[in-house]
């Protein structure tokens, strides 16, 4: 990436990608700022990262060809609006904030600046992350192509219109605590039946590990590679028997439709 990139509000997420882009020797220390609330947080950016690290996000925002918004949603607005006149039409500025869209951001930075907004997730930490970049009105194709470059460094990016961000925060977004929370629950079942936790848990975290390998590397539909489990007659198919009974599918189905409701929600709200 030519040019200096300004780290918005550098908490996990924006670290997160900064790690990924020096790794990939996308970007050198010296084109990078970052910014954070604290001034120990600031020290410990540079010391980890040989980057400057700054309270000021004026003087920053300033100095950047791209402003990457990695401020969380609730606090966005607040932040960026009295911070107007530093934004200029010649920058990308790319928004990481679940919920907060492209013309809210527009509006609180008037002027023909280019607005991207990435949807990712938590995995974004060990380079994993699904992500998806949408145009604000200002947004040229150089601005996607840049936001979708920079992603890529720290997981799989695709793109989509801006109508769909809502679900996919609900998805993808939100998906890591859905599996969480299934670990976590399959891991007190083998506690339950005479499992030590720390067995339990190993045997749990790799069969997902591989299990989700399988779904992406194979291209197989999730339907194929449950069959190949599913033995008639079989422990599998009184389990999913069990797991049927209780609505478990329908629940999920419930779930992310009400994460998505609540996403747009927050989307009106900004």
């Amino acid at each position: 990436m030519k040019g200096t990139l300004a780290i918005i509000g550098t908490g996990r997420i924006g670290e997160a990608l900064l790690r990924g882009l020096l790794q990939a020797g996308t970007i050198g220390p010296e084109q990078v700022i970052c910014t954070a609330r604290r001034e120990e947080r600031c020290v410990e950016l540079e010391r980890a990262h040989a980057v400057k690290a700054t309270t000021d996000n004026r003087a920053a925002i300033e100095a950047a060809d791209v402003v990457f918004l990695a401020l969380k949603p609730q606090v966005l607005l607040e932040v960026i609006a009295p911070l107007a006149g530093a934004f200029r039409p010649d920058q990308t500025v790319i928004s990481v904030a679940a919920g907060t869209t492209t013309a809210a951001i527009q509006d609180a930075i008037p002027g023909e600046v280019p607005v991207v907004r990435v949807m990712t997730n938590t995995p974004v930490q060990v380079d994993e992350a699904m992500s998806v970049v949408c145009a604000g009105t200002h947004a040229a194709e150089s601005d996607l192509a840049l936001a979708e470059d920079m992603m890529a460094h720290v997981g799989q990016v695709i793109r989509l219109p801006e109508t769909h961000l809502d679900a996919v925060t609900a998805l993808s977004g939100s998906g890591p605590a859905y599996f969480f929370l299934l670990a976590e629950a399959m891991i007190d079942a083998g506690i339950l039946l005479g499992l030590p936790r720390e067995v339990s848990s190993q045997l749990i975290v790799q069969t997902m590990v591989g299990s989700a390998k399988m779904l992406r590397d194979t291209g197989s539909h999730p339907v194929e590679l449950r069959e190949m489990v599913t033995s008639p007659g079989g422990t599998t198919i009184s389990a999913i028997r069990e797991l049927e009974r209780a609505k478990v599918r329908a629940a999920f189905l419930d779930a992310i439709e009400a994460a998505k409701h609540r996403g747009e929600e927050l989307a009106r709200r900004a």
